[in-house]
């Protein structure tokens, strides 16, 4: 099995757009060609491993969603909601899927959007076996005159939030799924990465007790289970991550594993939620 990129939107707007992650340019024009340049090389990865490859290779690619809500009923915010999703997620599922960008994102970008050639969505929309899907939140979106194509997040109060900030929101994997297989009819999900990064600690006894970590997952999955039942193709979930982790341009300085890394000694310590989600495994069940 195959995955040709991972989070292409991450590395497009976050690192040519935003300048959060590598290379740490910010352009927006820059950012959307990237972004179409990371599509066109997909589809030539793609072309690449099926003419080197067997009848048992499969194709895919990762991308990563957020559930999007807007921060009012107003139809500004509801406006901005539907090109954020446009820019994150149908810019890539419609390219990939359907062999054509968004319209709408396409009318609001005018000249900033991507060129590209003859022949560039053809190779984009090559058929793909299956695709992976990262999720970890939700973010609540609020109109800004001011802005051309990234619109302010609001802090959702009263939820509970990981240690990156992001709100807990488990039905969002759930509508995930759903989207997915009603609108793109696609044959085969595998969910790459879901999990959460709390402040963990070795306590006086030397284990790492994380009961937040535990709650959140038992609560994805019981989502996960939910779509299932809903007749999604879902054919395997993976935990971010097995392990504490380099992350991005937050280096160390978040932990997302089921292992505690004491990162001067090397020293692995498997966290209780480690220890619940190896009895999950074992009963393939909660």
């Amino acid at each position: 099995n195959w995955l040709t990129l991972n989070e292409p939107a991450v590395t497009a707007f976050e690192g040519y757009e935003q300048g959060i992650h590598a290379p740490g340019i910010q352009d927006v024009r820059m950012a959307w060609q990237t972004s179409h340049h990371f599509l066109l090389a997909h589809g030539l990865a793609v072309q690449t491993l099926r003419a080197n490859g067997n009848a048992q290779t499969r194709v895919g690619i990762t991308l990563n969603f957020t559930h999007l809500d807007p921060a009012t009923p107003s139809a500004e915010d509801q406006a901005a909601v539907r090109f954020m999703d446009g820019k994150l997620h149908r810019w890539f599922l419609d390219a990939i899927f359907r062999g054509h960008y968004p319209s709408d994102v396409l009318e609001r970008l005018g000249d900033v959007a991507p060129k590209t050639e003859a022949g560039d969505m053809e190779i984009i929309a090559r058929p793909l076996d299956f695709l992976g899907a990262n999720y970890y939140t939700r973010a609540i979106l609020r109109h800004d005159d001011n802005a051309f194509d990234e619109f302010p997040s609001v802090h959702a109060e009263g939820a509970e939030h990981t240690e990156m900030g992001w709100e807990v929101y488990p039905r969002g994997i759930y509508d995930m799924l759903l989207r997915l297989h009603r609108e793109y009819a696609i044959p085969k999900i595998y969910i790459v990465e879901n999990g959460a990064a709390f402040a963990d600690t070795i306590g006086p006894d030397g284990r790492v007790d994380d009961p937040r970590r535990i709650h959140y997952l038992r609560e994805h999955l019981t989502q996960v289970y939910a779509a299932l039942t809903e007749g999604v193709p879902l054919a395997g979930y993976s935990v971010w991550s097995l392990m504490d982790n380099f992350e991005w341009s937050l280096g160390y300085s978040m932990r997302f594993g089921l292992t505690y890394i004491d990162y001067p000694t090397q020293k692995r310590i498997l966290k209780a939620s480690g220890s619940w989600y190896r009895d999950v495994i074992a009963a393939n069940g909660l």
